[in-house]
């Protein structure tokens, strides 16, 4: 006896072990995801981009704490940020190549917060705030990578912020990155 129920026979046709079950079956998956799951993350959180991926070095620490960051840039100093003030920062160790990020809305960000903002190159960039007043200054933790400001870093508009740095979940970013990495300069391949 034929079953009637259309949603039953299309779910008994997913459960199947064949191509077209498992091309169909991605394609949801990709609609559900894309179209359902990201713009209600999105609502949720206040960010356009509620998950991100660290692409880049630029917020490595190669040892636990800020000491090492402070003794090789004076920029700190200029934005009038001491070490004592990092003792109670979010991220106190960065983030690796790989890592992804909840992103939250910017509201009430801080000195100290990592944010993400639009700097003008391909992709958003995170770093962390030196400097919250009408204009925002970043700078990325990594000391041998950012020894310097990027002069988009300097002066931030608040519409140029997507938001800011929840928590992380380690290297999970890989599963995408690694279809990329051929792609980049050799300076930007591989782990931090």
């Amino acid at each position: 006896m034929k079953d009637n129920n259309p949603i039953k026979r299309f779910y008994n046709f997913l459960k199947k072990d064949t191509w077209p079950s498992f091309l169909v079956t991605l394609i949801l998956a990709f609609i559900i995801i894309k179209f359902i799951f990201f713009p209600v993350l999105s609502y949720l959180t206040g960010s356009p981009l509620p998950l991100v991926i660290v692409e880049s070095c630029s917020m490595h620490h190669y040892e636990k704490g800020f000491s090492k960051i402070f003794e090789t840039s004076n920029i700190y100093e200029k934005y009038d940020v001491k070490l004592e003030d990092t003792s109670n920062w979010d991220f106190q160790n960065g983030f690796n190549k790989g890592d992804v990020i909840f992103v939250v809305g910017p509201k009430n960000a801080k000195v100290g917060d990592v944010i993400i903002f639009n700097g003008g190159s391909s992709h958003p960039l995170i770093h962390r705030l030196i400097k919250v007043d009408d204009t925002f200054s970043t700078k990325g933790d990594n000391y041998l990578t950012n020894s310097e400001q990027l002069p988009s870093e300097k002066k931030i508009n608040k519409e140029q912020i997507i938001g800011k740095a929840l928590f992380r979940v380690p290297a999970i970013g890989w599963i995408k990155l690694i279809f990329f990495e051929a792609s980049r300069p050799q300076s930007a391949r591989g782990l931090c």
